[in-house]
């Protein structure tokens, strides 16, 4: 009560001041009386004394308390929003735009700075006070709006100001009817909501990445489950048979089956897999083979020792070199040979799986489920940066090439 007091009666010695000053000017330059000039001032000062009460009354329901800062028509607002400069700046211009009757819009994204016109609308009527109206010559025409966006590490200031479009000494005669105090409260609002809104949509994202992830995972799961079961049934297949026809083959078989597993089952979800451990799988596996088919089967592997400590998709080779003798070689009557061969090519990994067998001319009864889950598993786990191609052989037999970006991480069983 006491602070809405002191407003009112400060507007009111501010406006008799500037009428005895009126006098004096008035007594200087006339040499009338000035009964109709006190009367006009009354009328006007009862006129100002309604608006600063009304204006009182409207800040009281617009922030539910009184207060020297809140009753100012002049606002100043410092938000801390958790985004870079760039994004800060964009908030702070989409709210500023957004604001009701905002015009003359200036936006400075090199200095971060936004600036505005807002027209100021009678909150009482649809239309402003005509030009005979006494409130017309107390009533401020428009409101204008400046942001600064300070940057920060992480986090920038938004600082705000929000003022009638008069000099500072207009404060001592006239008030806003809370139209600045709207405005401040308008846009601070604003930006609460877009960063709220922001950081819904960030986590939204985040939840849609690790969803992503986990279906990526499963995929992976399922591709490489697909794979390992196909080598071993056949392998314990052979095993079996050999047990009742060479037993001596078959412990040699049985023992570079263990070999394979060696090289296979030990493994937590997160260890990364070589091509140095691959290429002892598939030798384990050709080695099996090589018991089974005899002379029929040769084995040339040209992978230098220093490629071999390169990260290299699980179970990948051996389902090359598995293609390969299934479709390429045990069809053929003479057998043939397989090359395992790995060189670098302009920074990418290149290992070629080739044979000299039937070739694509020849009839298949492969339903080519695992050449399909290596271009599956090399685009879950590289994206477009590795390849997969497959290509005729010459003479004869065909030749497949994994190539795989050098130094960057297998993402195959940590997609």
């Amino acid at each position: 009560m006491k602070t809405s007091f002191f407003f009112v009666l400060r507007i009111a010695i501010a406006w008799f001041v500037g009428f005895l000053l009126l006098l004096i000017l008035w007594g200087g330059f006339f040499d009338g009386g000035t009964d109709g000039l006190f009367l006009l001032f009354l009328v006007v000062l009862g006129f100002v004394i309604a608006s600063a009460v009304s204006h009182i009354r409207r800040i009281r329901l617009i922030v539910g308390n009184i207060d020297p800062g809140s009753l100012a028509n002049r606002q100043r607002r410092q938000i801390e929003v958790p985004l870079g400069a760039d994004e800060a700046f964009q908030l702070v211009d989409a709210a500023i735009r957004e604001l009701p009757r905002s015009e003359d819009i200036e936006s400075a994204r090199d200095s971060l700075q936004v600036r505005a016109k807002v027209a100021r609308l009678n909150p009482y009527s649809a239309k402003s006070p005509g030009r005979f109206n006494p409130l017309y010559w107390i009533h401020i025409k428009r409101n204008q709006i400046l942001a600064t966006v300070t940057p920060g590490d992480g986090i920038c200031s938004v600082t705000l100001v929000c003022e009638p479009e008069s000099g500072a000494w207009s404060d001592w005669f006239l008030v806003d009817d809370g139209t600045n105090l709207e405005n401040a409260e308008a846009f601070t609002r604003a930006i609460t909501r877009r960063v709220a809104e922001h950081r819904r949509n960030e986590q939204a994202a985040a939840r849609q990445t690790v969803t992503e992830k986990e279906l990526t995972v499963a995929k992976l799961s399922l591709l490489h489950a697909q794979v390992e079961p196909h080598f071993l049934y056949n392998t314990l297949a052979s095993a079996q048979y050999l047990t009742r026809s060479d037993p001596a083959r078959a412990d040699q078989m049985l023992g570079n089956l263990i070999t394979y597993l060696r090289h296979s089952l030990p493994r937590t979800e997160d260890s990364l897999s070589t091509l140095g451990e691959e290429l002892e799988r598939a030798r384990a596996y050709l080695e099996i083979l090589r018991i089974r088919m005899g002379n029929r089967l040769e084995l040339q592997i040209e992978v230098p020792e220093a490629l071999k400590p390169i990260p290299f998709p699980a179970m990948m080779l051996q389902t090359l070199v598995e293609n390969a003798i299934k479709h390429g070689l045990e069809p053929k009557s003479g057998g043939g040979t397989i090359w395992i061969i790995a060189r670098l090519v302009d920074g990418m990994l290149a290992v070629t799986v080739a044979d000299d067998g039937q070739g694509f001319n020849a009839q298949s009864s492969g339903t080519g489920i695992g050449l399909k889950n290596v271009r599956e598993r090399l685009r879950l786990a590289y994206g477009g940066a590795a390849s997969f191609s497959i290509v005729a052989n010459f003479p004869s037999g065909v030749a497949a090439t994994i190539q795989l970006p050098h130094g960057q991480e297998h993402g195959d069983d940590n997609a």
